[in-house]
C-alpha cells in the first residue's frame, strides 16, 4: 500500500516537472529568446550563444547541464536526479521545438511581463515537483549539501545576477538587463503564488474589555469564528482576551465595523495572511 502512494506521488511529479518544463520552454522561445532577454542560469548563456554563433539553445542548455548531474549524482538522492534529467531533457527538446515558430511578441516590454509570469508558473510545477532543469537552481541545491546554511535564494540571486551582467555586456544594451531583472522579478513573485495560493487573507487581531460580545457579533454578523488568546497588558497590568480572526479582505470592513459598534475603543491590528486553510477557507 505505502509502495503503491510512494509511486503515484513519484508519478505525479515527473508528469507536473514535464509540465512544468514544457510551460518554460514554450516562454523562453515565444517571449525572451527572440527579444534577447534572460530569465537567468544556463539560459542567460544559452541566449548569448544562440545569436552569436547560432546554437539551438536547447543544445547549449543540455550541454551545460551535463556535468552539472555527473557531479551532482554523488550528492543528491536518485529521485530528485531522475526528475531533474526529465525536465532538463524536455525543456531542452521542447525548446529547440518550439523555437521554430513565430514568436508572440517582439515588444520587450510585453515579452518581460508575460514572459516572467510563464516562467515562472512553468518554475514553480517543477519545484513543488522537488525537481529541476538544471542551471542555477541545481548549482544551489549542489551547494547546500555541502553547507546547509546557504540560502538557494542567495546563490540563485548571484549567479542570475552575473548572467543578466552577461547579457548585458554581450548585445551591450542595458534594456535588456533593465526588462531580463522586471521577467526574473516576476517569475518570482508567480512562483510565490503558485506555492502559497491566491487566497490572500487577512488576519485580524482585537484587544477589548468586550471580547465575548465581539466574538458573538461577528460569528452572527459576518458568519466568521473567532479564537480567543490570552494575554497582559503590560501598562495596567491586567489579563486580556485577545481575539483572533481569519476574514477575507472583502469581510475585514465588517469585522472592524461590528468590533467599533460593540467597543470603540477596541484595539484592532490587521495583518496579512498569505493563505489559510481549514472550515471556511480552502
Amino acid at each position: 500500500m505505502i509502495k503503491n502512494k510512494k509511486t503515484k506521488k513519484f508519478i505525479i511529479e515527473i508528469l507536473e516537472t514535464l509540465a512544468g518544463a514544457t510551460i518554460m520552454a514554450f516562454a523562453t522561445a515565444f517571449f525572451l529568446l527572440p527579444n534577447k532577454l534572460s530569465s537567468g542560469g544556463f539560459a542567460g548563456v544559452a541566449t548569448i550563444l544562440y545569436y552569436f554563433f547560432k546554437i539551438p539553445m536547447g543544445q547549449t542548455i543540455l550541454m551545460f547541464n551535463t556535468p552539472l548531474f555527473i557531479f551532482a549524482a554523488y550528492k543528491l538522492g536518485k529521485g530528485f536526479l531522475t526528475k531533474s534529467l526529465i525536465g532538463t531533457l524536455t525543456y531542452s527538446f521542447m525548446l529547440d521545438i518550439f523555437d521554430k515558430f513565430t514568436p508572440l511578441t517582439n515588444d520587450r516590454f510585453l515579452a518581460c511581463i508575460y514572459g516572467g509570469i510563464v516562467i515562472g508558473i512553468g518554475t514553480a510545477f517543477i519545484l513543488k515537483a522537488n525537481a529541476s532543469t538544471g542551471g542555477s537552481d541545481l548549482i544551489s541545491a549542489i551547494v547546500r549539501k555541502y553547507n546547509p546554511n546557504i540560502r538557494m535564494g542567495y546563490v540563485i540571486t548571484i549567479i542570475d545576477t552575473i548572467i543578466v551582467g552577461l547579457n548585458i555586456i554581450a548585445f551591450r544594451q542595458i534594456e535588456i538587463g533593465l526588462y531580463s531583472a522586471i521577467a526574473i522579478y516576476l517569475m518570482g513573485k508567480m512562483i510565490d503564488i503558485v506555492f502559497e495560493g491566491v487566497y490572500f487573507t487577512k488576519l485580524i487581531f482585537i484587544i477589548s474589555n468586550k471580547s465575548e460580545e465581539i466574538a458573538q457579533g461577528i460569528s452572527e454578523k459576518v458568519s466568521k469564528g473567532t479564537t480567543g488568546l490570552y494575554g497582559k497588558g503590560m501598562y495596567y497590568n491586567e489579563a486580556k482576551t485577545i481575539l483572533m480572526c481569519a476574514a477575507s479582505r472583502g469581510d475585514v470592513s465588517k469585522v472592524k465595523q461590528v468590533a467599533r459598534s460593540i467597543d470603540q475603543h477596541s484595539f484592532i491590528i490587521i495583518v496579512n495572511a498569505r493563505e489559510v486553510m481549514g472550515l471556511g477557507f480552502k
